[in-house]
């Protein structure tokens, strides 16, 4: 017995330790199990201490706080799978850019103090920003232009552009940066998600823009590719099929809730009217006018990736939620 136990805290010591934020999320929880066993897995939200399988420690802290650093003092950290962010709808913009911006920077310095070897960032497309003049496919060296249109976006293109910082400034971290498309299915809480949930769905008179969607288990095996293969760079995470929005929504067995789309006040006024700001957010508006399609063709080839679910097993499980509650 004594062999045993001096063997698993040997094979437990060779392991990597790898420090997953937002483990309270849909996609970190996935990130996590398919990462137990094989890694030492330290989890870390800031919303509550998540209840985690046995032999992985869990902590209720905000990085930009004081606390955040005795994990580093408590734990060797090998490696940073920054996933968790403080979404528009959860907190004020003040609150967000604190946690979003200076949490990061605060994350990154400690990993440079402590010797982290490899720090990933899960960012959004929406840093690219929504507008009439992009163009077809949207690859990496494209402007972020979200913050020139709306304040709301300005903590999602801070971060990356700290995390750019950082990529360049210290190679030894090996940053990498993913920016995937809109992220559905089981437990994901993030606007898309929610919109796509609720049974009557605005959509926008006269727009319907082609839009991107990826199973939740699909962005986690690209995290956790990513994170094995330590390749650091900037890379879209995206499936090479989309759809037009409103054919999403049919998809998803939602009912269409048509709303003028012009002039631009009259969605964001309604929006605010009737209180959609965590699914139907003012700041969205442009993207459910204009398409933000991304070109994942640098990811898919550097790690030879490709999502195993299509779009039918994406939507269907919101018509199966909608049927099961009729």
């Amino acid at each position: 017995m004594a062999v045993e136990k001096k063997a698993a805290a040997s094979g437990a010591a060779n392991k990597k330790t790898v420090l997953v934020t937002g483990a309270a999320g849909a996609l970190a929880k996935r990130v996590i199990a398919r990462l137990h066993g094989r890694y030492n897995v330290v989890a870390v939200d800031f919303r509550r201490k998540v209840e985690t399988d046995a032999g992985i420690p869990s902590y209720k802290v905000e990085m930009e706080k004081r606390g955040f650093e005795d994990i580093f003092l408590n734990h060797k950290i090998d490696a940073v799978l920054h996933i968790g962010r403080i979404f528009a709808h959860e907190s004020s913009r003040d609150r967000r850019y604190n946690a979003n911006v200076l949490g990061a920077k605060k994350l990154f310095e400690l990993c440079k103090k402590y010797g982290v070897g490899q720090v990933l960032i899960h960012s959004t497309y929406y840093v690219y920003g929504a507008s009439a003049y992009n163009p077809a496919l949207l690859d990496e060296s494209h402007p972020l232009k979200a913050s020139e249109v709306t304040m709301d976006l300005v903590d999602s293109v801070e971060l990356e552009s700290l995390a750019n910082i950082y990529l360049w400034k210290h190679p030894e971290l090996h940053i990498t940066i993913l920016r995937p498309c809109n992220v559905l299915g089981p437990g994901v809480r993030n606007s898309m998600s929610l919109l796509l949930s609720h049974t009557f769905t605005p959509v926008l008179l006269g727009f319907s823009p082609m839009m991107q969607f990826l199973h939740v288990d699909d962005m986690a095996d690209a995290l956790v590719l990513a994170f094995e293969q330590n390749k650091p760079g900037i890379y879209n995470v995206a499936p090479d099929d989309y759809i037009p929005y409103q054919r999403a929504v049919e998809e998803c067995g939602c009912k269409k809730l048509p709303i003028p789309g012009i002039p631009p006040v009259v969605p964001r006024f309604m929006s605010s009217l009737l209180n959609w700001g965590a699914f139907f957010p003012p700041y969205l508006i442009n993207y459910f006018k204009y398409p933000v399609i991304l070109d994942g063709r640098l990811f898919n080839e550097t790690f030879g990736w490709k999502p195993k679910r299509n779009l039918n097993d994406i939507f269907t499980y919101y018509r199966k939620t909608k049927l099961s509650a009729a």
